[in-house]
């Protein structure tokens, strides 16, 4: 017998998606209504996104709140068939929710996270711990490792943090992001924003912009002051986007990595 039964194999459909139960216990909320209380998901991976949904049984979600679209998008998801409004008590959210047309998920209602804001639902919750963003991909490791290395940053020629005790985080897919504690880096440089993410693997991050340098994007160094217990040594650190500032470790000058994040973060003037 294997060790991981079959059924929680991920598993193909003739129309490119990527699909796997779930053991976790997942709800979704409007306001005050719960619309999904799951405790039999499945994870679905489309073609042309990096991140996966959540798929629910019917039996699991409050149908009599959805009704069938009267505009329904064109190509936001793969092969789509069905697209449905969610109403409560009258105020209608359109598009929240869709069918995928692959015979194994028939039966299964997919629903909006954060992607699209003001697409989906209002909070989300893997067993007691709210979610943000997107359901987190259950093979994608984030580590926060506290380290020793001689880390120093560099914006336009200005070193603005120098630091030999920076917690490392490793998260599959990103190049390594350095936090390094607020007392090494040059905070008088910069100045506090109203922006604020959040991501589903570290919470909430509250952002800084470096005064003064055209050269620098806005929103460069960000912080996590209440980070999810799974990344709890990066708690009140600052880190820069490797994609926009130089990064130096133990001397050597590292290369600016490509990611998804490289064309937002590049000047205006070079856009």
């Amino acid at each position: 017998m294997p060790l991981f039964p079959n059924e929680r194999s991920v598993r193909t459909t003739p129309e490119g998606l990527l699909w796997e139960p779930s053991e976790r216990w997942v709800r979704g909320r409007k306001g005050d209504v719960t619309v999904v209380d799951s405790r039999r998901p499945v994870l679905v991976w489309e073609p042309d996104l990096p991140v996966p949904c959540y798929a629910f049984p019917r039996e699991e979600v409050r149908t009599d709140l959805l009704r069938p679209s009267g505009n329904p998008p064109t190509g936001s998801h793969t092969g789509s068939q069905i697209f449905y409004d969610l109403v409560i008590e009258g105020e209608a959210v359109e598009n929240a929710a869709w069918t995928f047309p692959a015979a194994d998920l028939a039966g299964y209602i997919a629903f909006e996270w954060f992607l699209r804001w003001g697409s989906g639902l209002d909070h989300w919750y893997e067993e007691e711990e709210e979610i943000f963003i997107h359901p987190r991909d259950p093979h994608k490791r984030v580590d926060a490792m506290p380290s020793s290395r001689h880390v120093q940053v560099e914006i336009a020629g200005t070193v603005v943090a120098d630091t030999h005790s920076p917690v490392l985080l490793f998260e599959t897919g990103l190049p390594t992001r350095y936090y390094i504690p607020p007392e090494d880096v040059r905070l008088d440089l910069f100045e506090p924003t109203d922006h604020r993410t959040g991501c589903p693997y570290k919470g909430r991050a509250q952002y800084w912009t470096l005064r003064g340098v055209q050269e620098a994007p806005p929103n460069i160094v960000w912080s996590y002051h209440e980070p999810l217990s799974a990344v709890g040594p990066i708690k009140d650190r600052l880190a820069f986007y490797n994609e926009a500032v130089e990064i130096i470790v133990d001397g050597r000058r590292l290369d600016r990595p490509v990611t998804p994040f490289s064309e937002s973060l590049r000047p205006p003037r070079h856009r």
